[in-house]
């Protein structure tokens, strides 16, 4: 399961994953880098910019992923200079969130004793017809 946070303007989205154990734990943080989302009428338009921080849950240590798939990302023009500006602005903000324990992290300690309440039912995709 996860929980996931992002400003509507953000070049990043703080997600929260827990295990499905009985005790639905807290697993780890999860920063993923990408572009703004876009709204449309049945959802949100994402573009992936490749490089993710993960961060243990207790948000002792972290690591950089992906990095080989964002410099390939870069030399191909796929992240463009642009992008590459906004990850570089994103990732100082991320870092000093988890390592000041500020932004989403302040309440760190609130998320990872979060369960989700057991009678909320599954929820159903509505069917999306074509645009």
């Amino acid at each position: 399961m996860v929980l996931l946070w992002k400003a509507p303007l953000a070049h990043f989205s703080v997600n929260a994953f827990y295990s499905l154990d009985a005790g639905c734990s807290l697993r780890n943080w999860y920063i993923n880098f990408e572009r703004p989302s876009v709204r449309h009428a049945y959802g949100f338009d994402t573009f992936d910019l490749f490089v993710d921080l993960v961060v243990d849950a207790d948000l002792s240590t972290w690591r950089w992923k992906d990095q080989d798939e964002y410099a390939q990302a870069r030399r191909l023009g796929i992240v463009t200079d642009t992008d590459h500006a906004q990850v570089e602005e994103a990732r100082a903000q991320a870092v000093a969130w988890v390592t000041e324990r500020s932004g989403p992290f302040s309440e760190a300690d609130r998320w990872a004793a979060w369960r989700p309440d057991p009678t909320w039912p599954t929820p159903i995709l509505a069917h999306v017809p074509p645009e």
